[in-house]
């Protein structure tokens, strides 16, 4: 799952900051861990998207009222 890849990776970046490795490692960890984030929130939002239906050409989003 893609919270378990973060979490691993976040915890591989704590470690390489506190053990002192070479920037450029700790620097592709954090582009790596970064690269996971944004796909994580891409796909929330892609799932709480409102659904949209096609009618003729053109595609509505669907609303619906409050009760």
């Amino acid at each position: 799952m893609l919270n378990d890849e973060i979490c691993k990776l976040r915890e591989k970046l704590n470690n390489s900051i506190i053990s002192g490795q070479d920037y450029s490692i700790t620097y592709q960890l954090s582009v790596e861990l970064d690269d996971l984030i944004a796909q994580y929130y891409k796909e929330f939002q892609e799932k709480r998207a409102p659904k949209k239906e096609k009618v003729g050409k053109n595609a509505r989003t669907k609303t619906f009222s409050s009760i």
